[in-house]
């Protein structure tokens, strides 16, 4: 039930993420007058590097979850843990990593001097470092058809820990950031 929780709670963290891409504030209008748009549950703006990259990851969460739904079942055997468990986790890392990639191009592509900037990108790097921990963690706890045991298991917990603890940093950094308004 801990696993359920925590999975709820990191799912709801990136769902979180992408409610505030879809809310943020786009900009002055005319009038130059900051204006907060209306309320949104969703969005749809695949031009956004910023949606692009949260959605990415919250889709990236619902594998994961998926994954650890499955993983409850119990006396799985080794091909249904390959089907149910463990593949929907690897497509949950590359979808990490392909968000954390988006997050990085982004970044350069807008690159600016400044404090921010300089912070933008350590979060990104440290959170694309827990996505390629985690991708690790996933490659290591591929079972072996012929026994069932994971290839390395003390390298999966110990590359999920610290891929944990990167985005945890990740997160506590995000903290220390200003917010710009646009324009």
């Amino acid at each position: 039930m801990v696993y359920l929780s925590g999975g709820v709670f990191f799912t709801t963290g990136a769902y979180a993420g992408l409610l505030l891409v879809a809310n943020s504030h786009r900009g002055r209008d005319p009038d130059g007058i900051l204006r907060t748009p209306p309320w949104r549950w969703w969005s749809l703006e695949p031009g956004r590097p910023d949606w692009a990259s949260d959605v990415t990851l919250f889709v990236g969460t619902l594998f994961f979850f998926v994954s650890l739904v499955d993983a409850l079942i119990g006396d799985l055997s080794v091909a249904q843990v390959h089907r149910l468990v463990w593949s929907p986790e690897v497509v949950g890392c590359i979808l990490f990593l392909a968000s954390g990639q988006i997050a990085l191009i982004a970044l350069w592509r807008a690159r600016r001097p400044g404090v921010h900037s300089r912070l933008d990108w350590s979060v990104a790097l440290i959170n694309q470092l827990g996505s390629v921990l985690f991708m690790v963690a996933a490659i290591a706890a591929f079972l072996r058809p012929e026994t069932g045991d994971a290839l390395a298991i003390g390298v999966a917990n110990f590359a999920t820990l610290t891929g944990s603890l990167c985005f945890a940093v990740g997160g506590l950094l995000q903290e220390l950031q200003r917010p710009s308004l646009p324009g």
